[in-house]
């Protein structure tokens, strides 16, 4: 099998590789293993040496690394930059805090000693999305690097060189080979991996339908997962917020990496007596964006990463219409790339697919509401539980809303934005476990007790 990167932005092909067979991979896993023997056997202090020759490495090389993800899935090349900048700070924040954070606690149980400790548990597969392709990678692998695992990457079949590249940042920070290793492999040698038992623990973002399948090749090998599977992310805005800037915000979040984001804002639920305002100031902020070449400095939204996933928004629109919408689309027609023009539904209304289901492009939903209470019985009537913004004069009254929202992340007067600093992750169906702060980096280690009697 061929492995494709086709620029969505001209339709030409990037690079082609083969991919590896079932044999190939069992070698590559086998050398992980014997890797992850010295590997785990370092100190914390020793291994997160290597994570700041990692960031120093992604920062010599932003430019060529932001130039290999808008041409293999299409992003604006500053949202491109800002994304290797964002893994960059991710290997500072651990290599400052991981020694911290896996430190032994002592527990008072009135033996001689009583003590947990967090052992790394051995091979880590990461299967990741194409949407952020070194940000979804890099927030897997360095803690779990950090813990004292190894990893395999198997990522998204449209950014192998992006897979490649990533594998060649922490070779380059002079980590040993074999603790990091890509496999460029389809989901069908992902899953047997996983089925004959090769790997210790899994974690994958991606969607529903692929966490339900591997939670459930993982579960019945008992390996824990950590699964991120998008989100339908409510953005509330009640009549005393403040509407120019929600509007503001609401656009960036909505529209950032052309709307190609889990955690992008998907449904604005919005208060009748400011909802006019609110959609006035919505269109002017939309209509600012530059639409066009994502190499172009300029450009704020480029093309689909890929021509099916235009087909699929239009199907959105077409249930829209059907359901009473009048979607309002703008910027320019374009005849090359896989683009889709940003789309408004000002009166969407729940049933509308575009109000259910996790909508990756550029399309705004606004539901209008009366009050609070119906706000939130909105925000958790979905599958979804991943993030949501609440807007109000008052952040007491927000804070108490965001209690009553079920989902891993609220953010209040704000968008919704993964940090190293703060535990990522969803629930109901968007998710199990936690990654970053000092919550992701135990996920894939053995929390030991040990107890000492006299």
């Amino acid at each position: 099998m061929k492995l494709k990167s086709i620029n969505p932005y001209t339709e030409e092909v990037n690079w082609t590789y083969d991919s590896l067979s079932f044999g190939e991979c069992e070698t590559l896993i086998e050398n992980s293993r014997a890797a992850f023997s010295g590997w785990s056997s370092l100190s914390v202090e020793e291994r997160t040496k290597y994570l700041v020759k990692a960031g120093e490495v992604l920062r010599q090389n932003t430019d060529i690394y932001s130039e290999v993800i808008t041409k293999e899935m299409g992003k604006p090349i500053r949202q491109s930059r800002g994304e290797i900048e964002k893994c960059a700070w991710l290997c500072d924040y651990y290599a400052e805090n991981a020694d911290e954070f896996l430190k032994d606690e002592l527990v008072d149980t009135g033996t001689e000693k009583s003590y947990v400790t967090f052992e790394p548990l051995g091979v880590i597969l990461g299967i990741m999305p194409w949407n952020f392709p070194f940000w979804q990678v890099f927030r897997f692998a360095v803690p779990a690097i950090c813990a004292g695992n190894v990893c395999l990457l198997k990522h998204a079949s449209n950014v192998p060189r992006s897979a490649l590249e990533i594998e060649n940042v922490f070779l380059e920070a002079g980590i040993p080979e074999h603790v990091f290793r890509t496999l460029l492999i389809d989901s069908r040698t992902a899953m047997e991996i996983i089925e004959e038992d090769m790997v210790d623990g899994v974690s994958l973002t991606g969607s529903i339908g692929a966490g339900s399948e591997i939670g459930e090749l993982a579960g019945g090998a008992i390996k824990p997962l950590v699964l991120e599977l998008g989100g339908s992310d409510p953005f509330i805005v009640l009549e005393d917020a403040d509407i120019e800037k929600a509007a503001q915000v609401a656009v960036k979040s909505r529209f950032l990496n052309t709307g190609q984001s889990c955690i992008a804002a998907k449904r604005f639920i919005v208060v009748e007596d400011v909802v006019a305002d609110f959609i006035e100031a919505f269109k002017f902020n939309m209509q600012k964006m530059k639409i066009g070449n994502p190499m172009n400095e300029e450009t704020d939204i480029g093309p689909i990463a890929k021509k099916e996933f235009v087909e699929g928004l239009e199907k959105c629109l077409k249930d829209a219409r059907k359901k009473g919408a009048e979607p309002q689309a703008y910027g320019e027609e374009h005849q090359k790339g896989f683009f889709f023009r940003p789309t408004l539904i000002p009166a969407a209304s729940t049933d509308m697919k575009v109000c259910n289901m996790e909508v990756f492009g550029p399309i705004a939903p606004i539901i209008t509401i009366k009050d609070e209470e119906e706000a939130i019985k909105i925000a958790n009537s979905t599958d979804f539980g991943l993030g949501a913004a609440v807007w109000s004069g008052d952040p007491e009254r927000a804070q108490r809303l965001a209690k009553k929202i079920r989902a891993g992340f609220v953010t209040i007067n704000g968008m919704v934005s993964s940090d190293p600093r703060l535990p990522f992750g969803g629930v109901k169906k968007s998710g199990i476990g936690r990654e970053l702060s000092h919550y992701g980096l135990k996920e894939f280690v053995n929390i030991k007790t040990v107890v000492v009697n006299k």
